[in-house]
């Protein structure tokens, strides 16, 4: 994942972050959604729908990116499996 820079993270739509309205965690592709999954729980300011909102945002991409998730939910995100 190339780091952006200011004008780049300005240049990506809107719908294109996983917290559209904060514009959080971009999710241009799949290393950014490996990202936004890994950073998921370090997320300040936002509420639970909008995690909700944001973590199928984040699922749609993985998808579309073939990035495989283990979490089946945010709750999960950096809690260790058994």
């Amino acid at each position: 994942m190339g780091k952006l820079d200011q004008e780049d993270r300005n240049d990506i739509s809107t719908q294109h972050f996983a917290f559209p309205k904060q514009r959080k965690e971009p999710l241009e592709d799949a290393s950014h959604v490996r990202n936004a999954i890994a950073r998921f729980d370090q997320v300040d300011g936002v509420t639970d729908q909008e995690k909700d909102e944001a973590w199928k945002r984040i699922r749609s991409a993985a998808k579309k990116f073939n990035v495989e998730m283990s979490e089946a939910d945010w709750r999960e995100v950096g809690k260790k499996k058994k």
